[in-house]
């Protein structure tokens, strides 16, 4: 019986190798929020625990719980968006603390368990986004006293122009967070996510954070990706069709075939995250060969040109990111960024890992 399940296949020996090959000469953790960036937050987390990482970050507290769950105890697991208004203490989890009321509200629910709680401290400098901003960070600065049971593991910003490493706000925000950590307690720094990391020393830290680049997007858009590649997906054939020239394919008949065509309609579509922006512009990879993608992504199904490879059947796998078709590629085509095409993977694929 011909297998109709599409198959996303996540190389873990790749996904380690990316991570120690960013974490040679320096500290770094791993991001592994948005279910390990969609390839599997529990398979990813083990993965690189096995290559070395002890400094995990995650950006909701469920997150956190099912990959302490995944790795067990003793890596520090870090919640970016900090804990719920009024949650306790949650075992060995790490919140970050994006304001002076999480401050305030985390020094609380120290005095109540009756001894330091760990946190990272996040400075704002330049994202307007979270983190203390600049009358916050003055009366921290005024006030030490409003650090007293907290035990801050590291005081941390992120960066915004990372991926563009001549846009001046990174120049900006490395002397801003200097100045902001040379009017606090000493404490580790935290700075360069995946991009910074490529920047130099002036974005050196005692940790980084790197996320993007561990799962193969490029972290240096401008130059080839140093980054092995991890992710490979291929759906099968479903059904092949030999129309006439003038035949319309699809919703809303937005292609119509210039030539007698052969057409392969797919089993993917946006419900599996395949983006609909994708429509007229993809193209997959058949016998080694790109055919364009035709026609609207639909929920279920994308259809190909495939007349010039010769005799594709039911049951052909065309390769959808892999081999000539990165994800990086296919968010040039949707218009977007790897990150998006990466954590908008469904979950109805078949998941194969491999390299474990």
């Amino acid at each position: 019986m011909m297998d109709i399940e599409a198959r996303l296949t996540i190389n873990l020996a790749a996904l380690a190798a990316n991570w120690r090959q960013l974490a040679e000469g320096r500290r770094v953790g791993a991001a592994v929020k948005a279910d390990g960036y969609g390839l599997g937050a529990p398979p990813v987390s083990r993965a690189l625990l096995a290559a070395g990482c002890r400094h995990f970050f995650v950006a909701h507290l469920a997150e956190g719980v099912a990959v302490r769950a995944a790795i067990g105890p003793g890596p520090m697991i870090a919640i970016l968006n900090g804990f719920p208004p009024g949650h306790p203490e949650a075992g060995d989890l790490i919140p970050v603390l994006n304001g002076l009321p999480d401050l305030a509200a985390w020094t609380t629910t120290a005095r109540q368990a009756g001894r330091p709680l760990p946190a990272i401290l996040h400075i704002d400098t330049g994202m307007a986004r979270l983190g203390l901003d600049a009358t916050e960070l003055n009366r921290l600065a005024a006030d030490h006293g409003l650090l007293a049971g907290l035990d801050l593991r590291y005081v941390m910003t992120h960066l915004a122009c990372a991926d563009a490493p001549e846009h001046p706000l990174n120049a900006r925000q490395a002397t801003r967070f200097a100045a902001a950590c040379a009017r606090l307690p000493p404490l580790p720094r935290s700075f360069a996510n995946s991009s910074g990391l490529f920047l130099g020393p002036d974005f050196a830290s005692d940790l980084g954070r790197p996320g993007c680049a561990l799962y193969g997007i490029n972290p240096t858009p401008a130059r080839p990706n140093p980054m092995r590649q991890v992710v490979g997906l291929e759906a099968p054939i479903l059904q092949i069709r030999e129309i006439p020239a003038g035949t319309p394919v699809g919703y809303g008949a937005s292609w119509t075939a210039p030539r007698p065509s052969r057409t392969a309609t797919v089993a993917a579509g946006y419900a599996d995250g395949y983006l609909r922006a994708l429509s007229g512009r993809a193209t997959g990879i058949l016998a080694g060969r790109p055919v364009p993608l035709v026609g609207r992504v639909s929920m279920d199904l994308i259809t190909f040109d495939v007349t010039d490879v010769p005799l594709p059947a039911p049951g052909d796998r065309i390769g959808l990111i892999g081999p000539g078709q990165t994800p990086d590629d296919l968010a040039t085509a949707a218009g977007t960024i790897g990150y998006e095409i990466l954590t908008s993977l469904g979950a109805r694929y078949r998941r194969e890992y491999t390299g474990a």
